[in-house]
């Protein structure tokens, strides 16, 4: 008698549309042309390439233009086809593209930094050029005069910088409000400080407030500058830090964010774990007002600023250092991209909850066994100590005979099993443990990535020097 046949179960995964190489060094970054079948990347190896789809299916260069230095980053306009292009040796170029995609005319050169251009934003509303740099300074230029426009000199480099496109109602009023946020990993322990930066535009002189923000960690510090811009007719131009997180130790605490467009006194936010490794990635939901950022710990953060709740909730799903984020607003996923090639669609439209404060003990909170430096519970109970472990449920200090088993916690970010205590493992449902995410092998190492929402494709770059593209419509839905 033949066995049955059991049909297995269709999984979604991305779908790999295009793969394009011909690099001879790391793609830093790239982006798909809106409302065109093409891709724009630039490279370590000097070379700004603009792809095509042609009438075989396959992409090609339509574009190969070789930069002077190696090209470190970019920024590409679709309404005016403008590319900046950041170089190894401090320049921006910028570029003009043709309407059909296989001209780019040079527009000017400005000497933006001393060292590498880190990362680009071009704001077309303010016609502002946003920069970062290994120089360890956050400078804007303006775009149409190349002019410097300010600078504010970071005690380390900034790793991430992010800005949200402004309402076009807003732009018609007379305040206008510029929102910023750049990232700094760095080893210093100093907190609170003020410095003052000035800049001059349209013959007027105005001064910059800036606050500085400062996450300590365990051997490198992380710093938030959450900057905000109002321009009025008769006020002066001004940026200051939103919010204000007040540190100590391993962990954030005592935080109260001071919420833009708001006249409400600050809210004070919970206490939160803090981040453990330098931030690779920032990525902003303007709906929510909600920053995502991604770290070298293998995790990712969301930090709510306009949620008037001050929280902060984790995402662990990456094996490797959390590379690129990206947010999809219209199904209100997150896609995550790691270094070891993993792409994780985070569905954010759950009730989430907040990962637990560890609590400090002596002895295990559950069977009272002494810890292994509890000497005088040790003497007088004529035991000898435990290590000490945590529930990541309910966060109590437990000792491994009480914390044996593992679980997911999906709704806390515990993608993959953790240590809970024997109590919350039998208290956690099969409900609860329902996963919140999808896990996809790319199958190179992620260094950028860049998604298109109207299309539902996700452009990868790699270490292998192969620039990817994938229809994400399966799983971002």
């Amino acid at each position: 008698m033949a066995a049955e046949i059991q049909p297995k179960p269709l999984t979604r995964k991305p779908i790999l549309l295009q793969r394009m190489e011909g690099s001879q060094e790391v793609v830093n970054m790239a982006v798909i042309v809106p409302k065109e079948e093409g891709v724009i990347s630039v490279s370590e190896d000097r070379t700004v390439r603009v792809w095509l789809k042609r009438d075989s299916g396959q992409y090609w260069p339509s574009i190969y233009h070789a930069m002077p230095s190696p090209c470190s980053c970019m920024s590409f306009n679709p309404e005016t086809r403008r590319l900046s292009i950041g170089l190894d040796n401090g320049t921006i170029s910028e570029f003009i593209l043709s309407e059909d995609y296989n001209k780019m005319t040079s527009v000017k050169n400005y000497q933006a930094h001393q060292s590498r251009v880190t990362m680009i934003l071009f704001v077309l509303e303010l016609e502002w050029v946003l920069s970062t740099g290994q120089d360890k300074q956050f400078a804007w230029h303006c775009s149409e005069s190349g002019q410097r426009l300010g600078g504010y000199r970071t005690s380390a480099v900034a790793s991430g910088l992010q800005y949200p496109l402004l309402d076009k109602n807003l732009l018609k009023s007379k305040v206008k409000k510029l929102r910023m946020t750049i990232v700094e990993s760095c080893k210093s322990s100093k907190l609170l400080r003020r410095p003052k930066a000035r800049m001059i535009r349209n013959g007027r002189q105005d001064q910059l407030t800036f606050e500085r923000v400062v996450l300590p960690v365990n051997k490198r510090n992380t710093k938030l500058y959450f900057l905000k811009a109002n321009s009025d007719e008769r006020n002066t131009q001004g940026l200051t830090v939103s919010p204000k997180l007040e540190c100590s130790g391993l962990n954030m605490a005592d935080c109260s964010f001071d919420f833009l467009d708001s006249s409400n006194p600050p809210v004070s936010a919970s206490h939160v774990a803090g981040i453990t490794g330098g931030v690779t990635a920032l990525c902003w939901d303007p709906v929510q007002r909600v920053l995502f950022s991604g770290s070298s710990d293998h995790s990712v953060i969301m930090w709510d600023i306009g949620g008037r709740k001050g929280t902060a909730i984790e995402l662990q799903g990456h094996n490797d250092k959390v590379q690129a984020l990206s947010y999809a607003q219209h199904t209100r996923q997150l896609i995550s991209c790691g270094g070891d090639g993993g792409i994780v669609v985070w569905n954010m439209d759950v009730e989430r909850q907040e990962t637990p404060e560890w609590l400090d003990s002596d002895s295990c909170q559950k069977c009272d066994q002494p810890f292994f430096w509890n000497f005088k519970q040790m003497w007088d109970s004529k035991k000898i100590g435990l290590r000490q472990h945590h529930c990541r449920k309910c966060g109590k200090a437990v000792c491994g005979k009480c914390s044996s088993k593992r679980s997911s916690i999906p709704l806390m970010g515990f993608e993959f099993e953790v240590r809970v205590c024997d109590s919350c493992h039998e208290a956690i449902t099969d409900e609860e443990r329902a996963p919140t995410a999808t896990f996809h092998d790319s199958k190179h190492n992620i260094v950028h990535v860049h998604f298109d929402a109207t299309r539902g494709w996700l452009l990868t770059s790699g270490t292998d020097k192969v620039i990817k593209l994938w229809d994400m419509t399966p799983v971002v839905s």
